[in-house]
């Protein structure tokens, strides 16, 4: 049956709606970080008193100077748009700090500012990485470039994303939405989560595009050593096609005697080294959605590209803001040093609280403010009005049900052994969440012995 109106006709059945997705979307993971965030912050308005230990977001306010700049810049009417790539005193005041604390020259065209060093990441990883279809031709690829073997054989191929594990969670799904296979390196609680370059060079093929290294780390707080960075880089050389993405955003919440070194800087690896960086971590800048890529022009011009299409420029007023955080001194001057300084007490108090605890294994984050424990001993374990506890997820939620605490599992950082505790929160609030964890803990027996 139809009903006619004017010319148009309609049938008086309901018709479906087509709700498919695509493909790309639907290979996606949604991240757990912001799940047990969102999930937490729901408990919390509805009147249950969780403590919130799973973002990775500073607890400091943005610091004064900082905030002044931006509200000058609203004030002054600094408010239309702005270049693409960013500002040039942004952009020039950035080469200025690389050149400065980490050593590696850069024109400000060779800098793009985006909404976000999350956003620089994707936008890198999109730029260099090709969809296909996976074909194994080991036959046949020799020497040749996908370029050349497309062109020559008529074979496409999906090209890899190295990611060392744990990693943080949005590097996989980044290589995907890329139509890049993520291939995941493991590492050892017992090496401080360290790549071992001879597992680098063990899984690097003709299909090896990007290698990530995040150091500073989330979530571990793992610093590589610039002599275990000079032998990856020594690895890197040998292949022509790989590069590498470098996330630093962690770069000036480090430890004494850890030394941060930027990938870059290392002989050779400037033509091929994407680093990304940005303002939310060291300078309590979550908010302004503000960070940068720095690399060789015809990266970073192709990153612009598709910025250009997606967003544009970033906000003028962060950017602003972001020009006197540069200008506050090396490495964030005294502000950071007292974001850091308070970082540490708390990193230390939960290193030697947690060693006190039965089966718990520990690596002592190097930077970053993230603890990364082995929980793993108490799988197996069935608690009392809660049921099995087998893997991370199942912990966590055993956590948060019984210790009223929200912490990460590790399965989203490609470890399962392990949980996520961020210490980016009061010293007074982390006494009281491990108090809570302890407690709940110790009514528990691990099932395997340690």
């Amino acid at each position: 049956m139809y009903d006619c109106v004017s010319v148009n006709c309609v049938s008086s059945e309901k018709m479906e709606v087509d709700i498919s997705l695509s493909p790309r979307v639907s290979s996606l993971k949604p991240s757990k970080t912001i799940a047990i965030t969102d999930q937490a912050t729901a408990l919390v308005q509805a009147g249950v008193p969780v403590i919130r230990l799973a973002a990775g977001e500073p607890d400091f306010d943005t610091p004064a100077v900082i905030a002044e700049a931006g509200m000058k810049a609203i004030r002054d009417g600094y408010t239309k748009y702005t270049p693409n790539a960013g500002t040039l005193e942004l952009r020039s005041a950035i080469c200025h700090k690389l050149k400065e604390e980490n050593g590696i020259s850069y024109t400000p065209d060779q800098i793009l500012v985006s909404n976000g060093a999350k956003q620089s990441l994707l936008q890198a990883v999109l730029a260099v990485c090709s969809p296909g279809d996976e074909a194994d031709y080991a036959g046949t690829i020799g020497h040749h470039s996908p370029v050349q073997l497309i062109s020559t054989y008529g074979i496409t191929y999906i090209l890899q994303v190295i990611i060392p594990a744990p990693f943080w969670v949005s590097y996989t799904e980044m290589a995907r939405l890329a139509d890049a296979t993520p291939v995941i390196l493991p590492t050892h609680i017992s090496e401080d989560f360290l790549l071992d370059p001879k597992i680098l060079e063990s899984k690097l093929s003709e299909k090896s595009r990007l290698l990530v290294i995040g150091t500073p780390s989330n979530p571990a707080g793992t610093v590589y050593p610039r002599k275990l960075l000079e032998q990856i880089a020594q690895i890197v050389a040998a292949h022509l096609r790989l590069l590498v993405l470098s996330d630093e955003i962690y770069e000036h919440i480090i430890y004494a005697p850890a030394i941060h070194t930027s990938f870059a800087s290392l002989p050779g690896m400037w033509e091929r080294t994407l680093t990304v960086n940005g303002f939310s971590k060291a300078f309590a800048m979550t908010g302004w959605r503000l960070g940068y890529l720095a690399g060789p022009k015809h990266f970073v011009s192709a990153c612009g590209k598709i910025q250009s299409q997606a967003t544009s420029g970033a906000c003028s007023i962060s950017q602003k803001a972001a020009v006197a955080a540069l200008g506050l001194g090396y490495a964030g001057g005294e502000a950071v040093a007292a974001m850091v300084k308070a970082f540490k007490e708390r990193r230390d108090y939960l290193v030697q609280t947690f060693g006190e605890l039965e089966g718990v294994k520990i690596s002592e984050p190097q930077g970053a403010f993230y603890l990364f424990l082995d929980f793993s001993s108490y799988y197996g374990t069935e608690a009392e009005g809660f049921g099995l506890i087998k893997d991370s997820s199942s912990l966590c939620r055993y956590l948060l049900d019984k210790a009223q605490v929200a912490v990460v599992p590790g399965d989203a950082f490609g470890d399962d052994t392990c949980i996520r505790i961020s210490y980016a929160a009061s010293l007074s609030t982390i006494q009281a969440a491990t108090d809570s964890i302890k407690k709940a803990m110790t009514a528990l027996k691990p099932a395997v012995a340690v």
